[in-house]
């Protein structure tokens, strides 16, 4: 379509119906030292190999950092598979697969994925995805909150804190209480949370492994809610359900996780994808869409749109969210890489990440004055105390070609470094990082 800007009299006739004289009226309120008060500098124009090359020397000014950063975002390995499949026209270009006329291909890897994320936390059911954890997170608070009819939320500070704050943006301007459950040793203070986990609980939250990567006692705080309304909605890692146990072993309610690590690339932060699992007696209340299979008149398999419980396909009054597509893309790729794994690989994947982690967090103790925050079970991620400001050791590193990991400095935890290990760490890489760590610490 031909884009065509606005004449003169265009814009006298929009600033008249808007009530001002002119456009600086319209723009009054804006300080003039944050205005824009020259001229762009816009280079001579270039043929396409000049500006090919130009852009090849602007990449080459980067620096490849060998990643030991997680926090929610990780260096897994995406097999080719995943690129080759995913970026057939018929997923990479499709339009926002939600109508109920989407295409037969897509349902049906809608459908797969759903399947294959209910196989691995054993939850009944799975929409078919989210944007991202933060707001799957929110969405499952909100549905908590309309099923029991409580207003109290009960949420860990061992939470990942950007969670936190899409979980504060979603409830700003609702009547509901949220108390935090403390951190005690790195993971949740049980006993605050038996004190107030009480008949106005409409749900309790907990991250495992939590932000810190260390693993919560999920089975002791499902037992905190017998007799009780709450709901339990537990926050995962997929790529953990390959050791740990999955969701649907300590009764959660909700399940829900971040997906960019099955087989999605860590995209400079985003798009990501939201997993979202239930119970089946909670599938009437779930935001999103969920694909089903069905026979048609002839008998023949086919796929169909079975729920979508936002205000443009129900009663508005019975909708539950205003989410009106998934993460589309993502969930093929997701799909298409747990399928590739298959059980042995997805196994073998997650082992992989335990004992790599596992290794360097115990090479890294043995350096003086280095520990383990926590004694608590970890995953592959775990936060080391150390007897430098972690800022110091992240520049360090960084001049050696490595991402040392994430400061927990806004945690006002300074000295706390936090460390993901994937099975994309090489034995060399993790011994290299203690030889570093060693010198950047004497």
């Amino acid at each position: 379509m031909s884009y065509w800007s606005n004449s003169e009299p265009d814009i006298k006739t929009m600033l008249k119906a808007i009530g001002v004289r002119d456009f600086e009226e319209l723009i009054r309120n804006i300080p003039k030292d944050l205005r824009f008060n020259g001229e762009y500098e816009l280079p001579d124009g270039l043929s396409e190999l000049e500006a090919r090359e130009l852009l090849e020397s602007l990449a080459n000014k980067n620096k490849t950092l060998v990643p030991f950063a997680g926090a929610g975002a990780y260096d897994h390995y995406v097999p080719a598979i995943v690129d080759e499949i995913a970026s057939r026209p018929e997923f990479y270009t499709s339009y926002t697969p939600y109508q109920p006329e989407v295409s037969q291909g897509n349902l049906q890897v809608m459908y797969e994925f759903q399947s294959l994320i209910c196989a691995i936390t054993g939850m009944d059911v799975t929409n078919a995805s989210m944007y991202e954890a933060g707001s799957a997170l929110a969405e499952a608070i909100l549905m908590s909150i309309g099923h029991t009819r409580n207003n109290k939320v009960l949420m860990p500070s061992t939470l990942n804190p950007r969670y936190k704050s899409v979980v504060k943006t979603y409830l700003n301007n609702i009547d509901v209480q949220v108390v935090e459950i403390p951190v005690n040793n790195f993971i949740l203070d049980y006993n605050f949370a038996a004190r107030e986990l009480d008949d106005s609980t409409a749900c309790v939250v907990v991250q495992s492994p939590n932000y810190f990567g260390f693993v919560e006692d999920v089975a002791k705080l499902d037992a905190l809610r017998e007799g009780k309304k709450a709901l339990l909605i537990h926050l995962y890692d997929p790529i953990s359900l390959g050791v740990l146990k999955p969701p649907a072993d300590f009764h959660a309610d909700i399940a829900i996780a971040e997906g960019q690590a099955l087989g999605n690339h860590l995209n400079f932060g985003g798009p990501y994808v939201g997993l979202f699992s239930a119970k089946q007696e909670l599938v009437r209340k779930m935001p999103g869409r969920i694909a089903g299979e069905t026979k048609d008149v002839d008998g023949r398999r086919g796929y169909v749109m079975t729920l979508q419980t936002r205000e443009q396909h129900i009663r508005r009054e019975k909708a539950t969210s205003n989410i009106c597509t998934n993460s589309g893309l993502l969930t093929v790729r997701a799909a298409i890489y747990l399928s590739a794994l298959g059980k042995n690989g997805f196994r073998q994947v997650s082992n992989l990440c335990l004992q790599k982690a596992h290794y360097l967090a115990e090479q890294l103790s043995k350096i003086s004055d280095i520990k383990l925050a926590s004694d608590a079970p970890f995953f592959k991620e775990f936060t080391v105390e150390l007897p430098i400001p972690a800022n110091e050791v992240i520049k360090a590193f960084a001049e050696e070609g490595i991402l040392a990991g994430v400061s927990l400095e806004k945690e006002n935890l300074p000295n706390h470094l936090l460390i993901a290990v994937t099975e994309k760490r090489s034995l060399r890489e993790l011994d290299r990082y203690v030889e570093l760590m060693k010198s950047v610490v004497s």
